[in-house]
């Protein structure tokens, strides 16, 4: 993550509440808020398993 609370963690190291609350305000333009939007809907599916190394 470039900026914030959590400026240098992974985005998918992102914790959910976070990501749920950039859904309601709204995801950055460009690469990030596709980015953020992606992990969003990563950890919405449960997914995150998707990115463990073994």
């Amino acid at each position: 993550m470039p900026f914030g609370k959590y400026k240098g963690l992974r985005l998918v190291d992102l914790p959910e509440p976070y990501l749920v609350w950039f859904y309601r305000k709204g995801f950055p333009e460009g690469k990030l808020g596709r980015l953020l939007q992606t992990v969003y809907e990563i950890k919405l599916n449960g997914l995150e398993y998707l990115f463990k190394l073994k």
